[in-house]
């Protein structure tokens, strides 16, 4: 049976995922001295013995709309590709320079439905081992059956979440 090309890798948990994180802030928080209120990780690798794509994510805080330009184009000065939006308002997508650790790294205005998404997924899942164990297996199951497809490994996440979310 061949291997399924970009197959979404779920790995254990990393006991050095927490240090990954801020290494990539303490590279990033100098160039955004003065915009940035802080940078929060979230996502699955900031979930203690929760299973994970081995990406880290980094939500920069900024404190209004107008600080946005000035975090893209510092951000831009490390070698970070802004992307938009991707869809969600109030939170700026950037591709990370390739000589890094895979990160995922955004910028979320203080008080968005963005930002506070993500705390809350991540603040629930911190609190609650058995809810982040059972999220383990929800997200092994699905890149299974996914393959490479990102959509329906996100989709079918999305249930889960949003459970989350309205608790």
């Amino acid at each position: 049976m061949q291997p399924i090309v970009n197959a979404i890798l779920i790995a254990d948990y990393d006991p050095h995922w927490p240090a990954l994180f801020a290494r990539l802030r303490s590279r990033i928080e100098p160039a955004l001295e003065g915009i940035a209120s802080r940078i929060e990780h979230v996502g699955s690798t900031a979930v203690p013995g929760l299973a994970a794509k081995p990406i880290i994510d980094l939500d920069v805080v900024v404190p209004s709309v107008t600080a946005v330009p000035v975090a893209i184009e510092r951000l831009a000065s490390l070698g970070y590709v802004h992307e938009g939006d991707l869809g969600i308002a109030g939170r700026e997508a950037f591709r990370a320079p390739a000589a890094l650790p895979k990160h995922h790294l955004y910028v979320c205005v203080q008080g968005s439905a963005a930002l506070a998404n993500h705390l809350a997924v991540r603040d629930a899942l911190r609190a609650d081992p058995a809810l982040a164990q059972e999220y383990g297996r929800l997200k092994r199951r699905l890149a299974r059956e996914a393959g490479s497809d990102r959509a329906r490994y996100v989709d079918g996440k999305t249930v889960f979440l949003s459970a989350i979310l309205k608790a």
